[in-house]
């Protein structure tokens, strides 16, 4: 069993997840596959591993005893493959598509960091992310970073971090906006296919305020960089001009006093990004590397 970590490596997404379920989700494999690895593990032991609950799982005092060799072994795999890209060392150009916020605002922080990591060239891409999606299928792609997962069978799909959409201005709003604020602004759109702007209704339907179709729109643009310019160069008046966008596009310009923040009242309007790639990539040792540095970023 040593020689093949697939099982093991299953085993302990189980015990990190404390789910079958969701370590099905996690590994891109049928909660059945998993079911049928974990059996085979104790048959193979004739032992006990895990005890199913209703809130999770539990290990046995056997199953604390594999998870030790497990770790130990996910350890010095872990080093190997590092050794082995050392080895490899690809003249490549590893290739993210990634959807517009995280191309534009979270991705450039950590570009050369990930050059370093796997010696080799990165590109970003950016799109939406059905077309990343699209692109990751036809493997013009290594990897997609996207706001909105749009499952399918050959992908891999991975939460990554937690994003904030927010309402900004160039002059102070309230911290916690009315529907007649709302209605009284005069708005910079997203586009009506963006994924944040689909959210935005999402969260106004659950606080009882108006359509943002209703609001007073003297633009609307699919270019995040754009809206940011429009606002930051509105005239300051009595009426805000106003957008929504990521938190971690603003925060920088919130920090340094040029853009203000709203937010709905009672609700933080938070969506996950994803990490997806192919199935029959998840053993290459490029994508694993990514993947592993990808997960540290916050």
């Amino acid at each position: 069993m040593l020689s093949d970590f697939t099982k093991l490596n299953t085993f302990l997404t189980v015990v990190k997840e404390k789910s079958f379920s969701k370590a099905s989700a996690k590994l891109g494999i049928s909660q059945p596959a998993v079911t049928q690895q974990m059996r085979y593990i104790e048959d193979y032991l004739d032992t006990k591993v895990l005890d199913r609950k209703k809130n999770g799982i539990r290990l046995t005092k056997e199953g604390e005893k594999l998870l030790l060799v497990a770790q130990k072994l996910q350890k010095a795999i872990i080093v190997a493959e590092q050794q082995l890209l050392g080895i490899i060392n690809k003249d490549i150009n590893f290739i993210f598509g990634a959807s517009k916020v995280i191309g534009d605002y979270i991705l450039p922080t950590v570009l050369n960091d990930i050059k370093t990591a796997i010696d080799n060239e990165v590109t970003i891409n950016v799109n939406l992310s059905n077309e990343c999606i699209t692109n990751l299928l036809d493997k013009k792609i290594d990897m997609a970073l996207i706001e909105s997962p749009i499952f399918e069978d050959e992908i891999i799909y991975r939460d990554w971090m937690e994003d904030e959409i927010v309402i900004f201005s160039n002059q102070p709003l309230p911290k916690r906006v009315k529907n007649e604020d709302l209605l009284s602004y005069r708005w910079v759109c997203r586009d009506r296919e963006s994924h944040t702007r689909r959210l935005f209704k999402e969260y106004l339907d659950l606080a009882g305020f108006s359509d943002c179709e209703n609001f007073n729109m003297v633009t609307e643009s699919s270019s995040l960089t754009a809206i940011m310019q429009t606002v930051l160069h509105s005239s300051k008046d009595d009426v805000p001009t106003v957008s929504i966008a990521s938190y971690r596009a603003l925060k920088e310009y919130e920090d340094d006093g040029k853009l203000h923040i709203a937010r709905l009242p009672k609700l933080t309007m938070k969506r996950t990004l994803y990490i997806a790639y192919l199935k029959e990539r998840k053993h290459d040792a490029f994508i694993d590397t990514v993947l592993s540095f990808l997960m540290t970023v916050k």
